[in-house]
């Protein structure tokens, strides 16, 4: 049996799963998006990690394409982030994918940066092209990016298409460096602004940690006005039910979930798509096999909350010193570890419960590095949060510290 049924979950950094349960409010909201003709919104797409940010983005490529756009993007890589320059490469290297096929028709003397001929000649909007563009045009990184970009938009108005949306992954690793005077996601920022105002419809959409608002806010205030924020949470009771039951339902599997097995599944996923994948794919493999031994199928929770801490907690949490733990265990100690939490609360609850408590000017500093290894996140009010789902928990399974760093009861 177990070779004649495939499993049906997809557990996976941006796997797409089998059936995507509880998103229609968001995809509506970005369906509304598509409707402007004058580009007043963009957005930002944000959310914890397991969250489906990734096949969320995916999910809106068909839609934005079958509504008449183009859909340019990429995951936004550190080595993005590193110069404007870097950051204008990829903006041409993407946009060369839709424009490669688009040509224009040149008598005479070629555009900015392109050899002069003397014949009527047609070129295509290739990476080269637009590279010639941009390398020619004059001014700032900024200024030779709009250059591109209006350019490549008189030539689709001649084609009859107009719009674009430049959507791009993993965009909280976008910053700017004031030390080495590289500004690339304000240089973002400007671009999009200053082309939208002049009533070119290209859409900005950005998929990222929590950490994405707040910096491009610090980047540029007007960001504030300028994104629609979308914020992704864990799936309710029946989104998540029907997460984990509408694959095998589709599949005409061999097994199936009863009651307590999703209430199971559900609890210990705490309703985060990539979370029910992970289990299920898990359970579903140990059901055919109890199955075919003859057994009652049950849930072997034990095991699988161990394989989940060891495939994706354990390496994150090995990267914390032994003080940083203290401070994430008293964290995961308060009375809602899951939601936000101050610098304040911290230093009152480890003063609560360690023997050598946590001064705030210290805590600040830690909660900073953790911030920077991606376990915590600070929001634009000042409060923290784990960056990770059900990180709280984990900690709580997985530590505890030494009897004489804890406060006599």
């Amino acid at each position: 049996m177990s070779d004649s049924f495939k499993n049906p979950y997809r557990p996976g950094a941006g796997h797409t799963p089998p059936h995507l349960a509880g998103r229609e409010k968001e995809v509506h909201e970005f369906d509304k998006l598509l409707e402007q003709e004058e580009i007043l919104e963009n957005m930002v797409l944000t959310g914890l990690r397991g969250v489906g940010k990734t096949v969320l983005l995916e999910k809106f490529k068909p839609r934005a394409i079958e509504a008449g756009w183009l859909w340019v993007g990429a995951d936004l890589s550190e080595s993005a982030s590193v110069t404007e320059t870097n950051l204008a490469t990829r903006l041409i290297t993407d946009l060369s994918v839709v424009t490669s096929s688009m040509t224009f028709e040149v008598t005479g003397a070629m555009p900015i940066g392109l050899r002069p001929e003397t014949n009527t000649t047609e070129v295509a909007l290739s990476f080269l092209t637009l590279t010639g563009i941009y390398q020619s045009a004059p001014g700032l990184v900024a200024d030779k990016i709009k250059a591109v970009l209006e350019f490549v938009w008189g030539i689709m108005q001649q084609g009859g298409r107009r719009h674009i949306v430049f959507a791009y992954d993993e965009a909280q690793n976008l910053s700017d460096h004031a030390s080495r005077d590289e500004y690339p996601l304000s240089v973002l920022l400007d671009v999009f602004q200053s082309i939208q105002r002049k009533g070119i419809p290209f859409m900005l959409v950005l998929t990222g940690l929590p950490t994405l608002f707040p910096k491009l806010v610090e980047s540029r205030t007007y960001a504030e006005r300028m994104f629609r924020v979308v914020m992704l949470h864990g799936l309710d009771e029946d989104e998540s039910r029907e997460a984990i039951l509408k694959p095998i339902e589709v599949a005409d599997c061999p097994v199936s979930f009863d009651d307590l097995s999703v209430s199971t599944i559900g609890e210990k996923s705490g309703g985060y798509p990539y979370f029910i994948q992970f289990i299920c794919r898990e359970v579903f493999d140990v059901f055919i096999q109890q199955v075919a031994d003859g057994a009652n199928p049950g849930v072997p929770v034990d095991a699988i909350q161990l394989k989940l801490d060891t495939d994706f907690f354990a390496g994150r949490w090995s990267k914390v010193t032994d003080r940083q733990r203290q401070l994430m265990w008293v964290a995961a100690h308060l009375d809602r570890p899951n939601d936000e939490f101050t610098i304040q609360e911290l230093v009152a609850e480890g003063e609560a419960r360690l023997s050598k408590a946590f001064s705030s000017s210290h805590t600040n500093q830690m909660l900073g590095n953790l911030s920077e290894q991606g376990l915590i996140y600070k929001n634009r009010f000042g409060r923290y949060s784990f960056a990770v789902p059900l990180l709280g928990s984990f900690i709580l399974r997985a530590f505890e510290p030494p009897p004489e760093s804890l406060r006599s009861k």
